[in-house]
């Protein structure tokens, strides 16, 4: 999603100028948060590395979680175009076979993507759920989940049902609770709690979504 569509910004870029100035603004957010994390990062400093004045920043972002809030909103963004991919490639025909997927795209991204290991789709601190999603009370992993649904029933043709989304958003809440423990330590993450990851996510979606059930 181009950098206008972000809700954390506060006035959408219109030129090409604008919308470069914005994407280096969060460049340097998603660095400054790998080098001091999220409890040392200022909007002073984020401007200096983008080599943008303090109020050009300003005029698109309020603070910086604002800042934090766009730039999980680009990661949630980039996670789903690289599933699409992946999943796409592996011509996925069953939920179940989504998990490994899933579970290794996210692992990839928390190793090797700026500020993901930080923020991810919202600052991974506990207490700070809401940090993605600021024009209305939503918890992260909901629309997270929302848009795992909208790939797995809309783009891939995956069997979709009237418990659907409650099932994803159970799927997403239970996954990252034991990726969260994986990480817990930092990075690399635990590889042993990673499997147990995709373990989890397999059953539960081959169990609810990959035979019949009702609720």
């Amino acid at each position: 999603m181009p950098p206008e569509g972000l809700s954390g910004v506060r006035r959408r870029p219109v030129q090409e100028r604008s919308r470069q100035r914005v994407e280096r603004m969060l460049d340097a957010c998603a660095e400054v948060l790998d080098e001091v994390g999220y409890d040392a990062l200022t909007t002073r400093e984020v401007a200096r590395r983008a080599a943008v004045p303090i109020g050009t920043l300003y005029q698109f972002f309020a603070d910086r979680q604002a800042l934090c809030r766009s730039l999980a909103e680009r990661n949630l963004d980039l996670f789903v175009e690289r599933l699409q991919r992946r999943l796409a490639a592996a011509r996925v025909t069953r939920w179940a076979d989504t998990a490994p997927i899933v579970v290794a795209e996210f692992v990839a991204m928390k190793r090797t993507v700026p500020g993901f290991a930080v923020v991810d789709f919202g600052d991974s601190r506990a207490g700070r759920r809401l940090l993605l999603d600021a024009g209305e009370v939503r918890p992260n992993n909901e629309l997270v989940s929302d848009r795992l649904l909208a790939l797995g029933v809309d783009t891939l043709g995956l069997a979709g049902a009237p418990w659907s989304a409650q099932v994803l958003l159970v799927a997403v809440e239970a996954t990252d609770a034991v990726l969260r423990l994986a990480f817990r330590n930092g990075l690399p993450g635990d590889s042993a709690l990673i499997e147990e990851a995709t373990r989890l996510l397999e059953s539960y979606l081959a169990a609810r979504l990959d035979r019949p059930y009702h609720p």
